[in-house]
Parts: structure tokens; sequence; C-alpha cells
């Protein structure tokens, strides 16, 4: 059996959308739910993770996302970005088996996917800020610069 990690985060994100429209629903039941068709595919496990971290931590995360996006009060941001800003906050802040740079490139690909014409640019630009605040943020090394000529 191979798990496919791309499809278990999109039935993660997808579930997290559900549960934006249903509230008093069980997240899990939501996320099982949405596995059934694709069992054999998805990392059962990680979905359930990932699900469950981020109901835990929803108010924190929404704090962070305003901050990060002053101009965008979390009402106005669509229920698809916000679903994907949460899932990627999680796996950024909170799951230290997720390399920060795969939840950033997986939420903008699930942007482009799945969201608006600017989701993909916006969500790159919230998560990449969410980062730089993170205590997970390393500062690139610097390239040498190509044409320093040769030193003395």
């Amino acid at each position: 059996m191979s798990v496919n990690r791309h499809l278990s985060r999109t039935i993660a994100m997808q579930s997290l959308y559900e549960w934006d429209f249903h509230p008093g629903t069980s997240l899990l039941a939501i996320a099982d739910r949405l596995i059934i068709p694709v069992k054999d595919d998805v990392d059962i496990e990680y979905v359930h993770r990932v699900v469950k971290g981020t109901e835990q931590y929803l108010e924190e995360f929404d704090g962070l996302i305003t901050k990060a996006a002053p101009e965008w009060p979390l009402e106005q941001i669509s229920v698809i970005d916000k679903s994907i800003l949460r899932l990627a906050a999680y796996e950024l802040l909170k799951d230290e088996d997720i390399p920060p740079k795969v939840a950033i490139n997986e939420a903008v690909e699930i942007a482009k996917t799945f969201g608006g014409e600017n989701s993909s640019k916006f969500i790159n630009g919230v998560l990449g800020t969410l980062y730089r605040q993170s205590s997970r943020y390393q500062e690139e090394p610097e390239k040498p610069e190509a044409d320093a000529g040769p030193k003395e």
C-alpha cells in the first residue's frame, strides 16, 4: 500500500472546510467520512493527527493568521483559504515531523488547486510571516555573490 501524503493533506483540508460550515459536527467524523473512498491511498493516522491538532490550536492559529494578515479580517478570508491556512499553521508550528518548507509548499499547491486566483500568493505570504515569527525559523545561509572577484 502506497500512501499519498498530498492526498492525505487534501482530505484534512476538505474536512476543515466542511467543519467550518458545521461547527457542531465532530471534525474527526467528517474526516473519517471523507477518507472512505480513498482509504487505501491516504495516511489515516496523519489525517487524524492534523485535524485533531488543528482543532486543538484553532484559536491560537486564528489569532496568528489575523496578525499576519491585518488587512484581511478572518471573516473576510474565504473558507477554503482559511482551511488551508489553519492546516498549514498546524504543520508549520506544531508538527515537528513536517519540514516548514514542505508545509508551506504543500499549502501553496493545495491553494492553486482549490483556492481563488490570488489564494496561493496570499497563503504563501501569510505562512512566510508565520514561519519567520516562529521558533522553527532558520535564516537561509547567505549565497556568495557571483561577481565578487578575488579576495585579497
